[in-house]
């Protein structure tokens, strides 16, 4: 099964508490570091969360960037015999971003500028991956077994939704 397949196939999933807890581990990442912002986003490029200045940047399309990037860039390690590159930097006259795999799914970008060290984004960034690769075991386990109630819940919510497009566009 290809990559793309599987994460297709375990999407990931998150409880309030889990982005609660993730939220809190970011906000102290950037209190930290004294990065800008920081952004953890899928390797599909959807965003999980963000924190700090990002209201000057288009979000969804940093997000793609961001996942294209880190794509092109793992064919680029294989091409050097490597699996991928867990950590990308890029420095700008300005502005610099680090983009930190973690765990095996999820992309932790980080963009600061000269107020910043880059070896206290290094430093931190690491231990911060460790922390959240640790709440998305936890929230992996959790969804091993979630409530049979729930998943029903689901269910019925897609069912009614479906009915009620149904009748409004009328059904084939």
């Amino acid at each position: 099964m290809s990559d793309s397949q599987n994460l297709k196939l375990n999407r990931l999933i998150f409880y309030k508490e889990d982005v609660d807890l993730i939220d809190k581990v970011l906000q102290m990442f950037l209190k930290q570091c004294q990065a800008k912002c920081c952004i953890l986003i899928d390797k599909e490029g959807h965003l999980i969360t963000h924190h700090g200045e990002t209201q000057a940047y288009e979000l969804d399309t940093v997000c793609t960037l961001l996942a294209g990037t880190f794509a092109a860039t793992r064919e680029w390690a294989r091409l050097l015999g490597e699996e991928e590159f867990s950590v990308l930097f890029h420095k700008g006259k300005k502005d610099s971003i680090q983009v930190n795999l973690v765990g095996d799914r999820t992309l932790l970008a980080v963009i600061f500028d000269d107020r910043t060290q880059l070896g206290l984004v290094k430093l931190i960034s690491e231990k911060i991956s460790k922390r959240l690769e640790k709440i998305f075991a936890d929230s992996e386990n959790r969804k091993e077994n979630p409530d049979d109630s729930m998943v029903e819940g689901i269910a019925k919510l897609g069912e009614a939704a479906d009915d009620l497009l149904d009748n409004i566009f009328g059904s084939d």
